[in-house]
């Protein structure tokens, strides 16, 4: 029977909610009292549906379904990491609905942020990752950047980027993180049948930005003003994003703003701070009208894409000029042909 004309929701329905009962709240009940759920916003609508199109274009259909039907089915927080499975991994099966729910919260990353391809390929080995499906994470048990090969609990991710914003990033793997037997679970917990994996790293613990090292390159590169705006708010910016892993830079030639009031230069810098790390070819995969979620609060950057009568990629009527300037594995500059323009500014 087909998974697009979800034909087996009414039918595993009621058998569903019993079950789901029994086999989660084992899994629940110990962890809920050391790990407390945090409130996190879910991902919007539109968002989601743009997401599941996404995967269809892809070829995965039956992920695409199940993301197509939240709120209702599941319904993923802002910031998530979703790893779609493969059709050929679970198309040809009958599954109830707590175990596919259990199967999505898994292959699901709870962070601070989405995380691109690109940054999962530059954390450290055996980096643990905190799913949706708590005490369970996952693990980066193989990553080789040059290659751009990368296995999560041994399951190499087949299809990286296959849906990317602000909010929400999806790639494809080959098979599941853990063998699809529902009814194993049921007799045996969860414990038993989804791995815990042993960590060197975990979210919490990679290394954070090395600002001295952006200021340095800035200041020696031709982007003097803004090396100096930047080392100026720093202080605020490392005690109010504590814990900040990863940024992008959009640095201007000149920022003429040294000689104005402090929190107007502490805007003016944090504007051109994303607090997520993005390639210029990220960049560019990005849908136009792509909101950037930027170091104020409430003030992004809007993707208006590669035109036709510029020849890089353009932010907010800005143009990039110089892409990747500087690049590690938790940040990247680029340099822009001017300033961002503040909103609402009142001197």
């Amino acid at each position: 029977m087909a998974y697009s004309r979800w034909c087996w929701f009414p039918l595993y329905f009621a058998a569903s909610i019993a079950l789901g009962v029994i086999a989660i709240s084992s899994a629940t009940r110990s962890s809920s009292s050391k790990n407390p759920p945090q409130e996190a916003q879910p991902i919007a609508r539109d968002l989601s549906v743009n997401a599941s199109n996404a995967l269809r274009r892809s070829g995965f259909i039956v992920m695409a379904d199940l993301l197509h039907h939240s709120p209702s089915f599941f319904n993923p927080p802002q910031n998530s990491t979703i790893f779609a499975i493969k059709d050929s991994a679970i198309k040809n099966t009958s599954h109830p609905l707590w175990f596919l729910k259990t199967l999505l919260l898994y292959h699901t990353t709870a962070t601070s942020k989405p995380y691109t391809f690109n940054d999962l390929l530059h954390l450290p080995l055996a980096t643990c990752l905190p799913t949706l499906l708590r005490a369970k994470n996952l693990s980066l048990t193989k990553l080789n950047p040059a290659t751009n090969t990368l296995e999560i609990n041994h399951v190499p991710v087949s299809n990286p980027n296959i849906f990317l914003s602000d909010k929400l990033a999806i790639h494809g793997v080959l098979a599941p993180f853990y063998p699809l037997l529902p009814q194993d679970i049921l007799k045996r917990g969860f414990d038993s049948v989804i791995p815990t994996p042993t960590c060197r790293f975990n979210q919490s613990n990679v290394p954070g930005v090395d600002w001295n090292k952006v200021v340095r390159f800035l200041s020696a590169n031709g982007y003097a003003s803004f090396s100096v705006a930047l080392h100026s708010v720093l202080d605020g910016i490392k005690k109010e994003w504590e814990g900040l892993s990863s940024v992008t830079v959009f640095s201007p030639p000149d920022l003429t703003l040294l000689g104005y009031p402090s929190k107007f230069l502490d805007r003016a810098v944090r504007l051109h701070i994303l607090p997520r790390r993005f390639s210029y070819k990220e960049l560019t995969s990005l849908p136009v009208r792509t909101l950037l979620k930027t170091l104020v609060p409430y003030d992004n950057l809007e993707v208006d894409g590669v035109l036709d009568f510029v020849p890089g990629m353009v932010l907010s009527g800005v143009e990039i000029v110089a892409p990747d300037l500087l690049a590690s594995h938790n940040f990247v500059v680029h340099g822009i042909c001017r300033a961002f323009k503040m909103t609402d500014v009142t001197l």
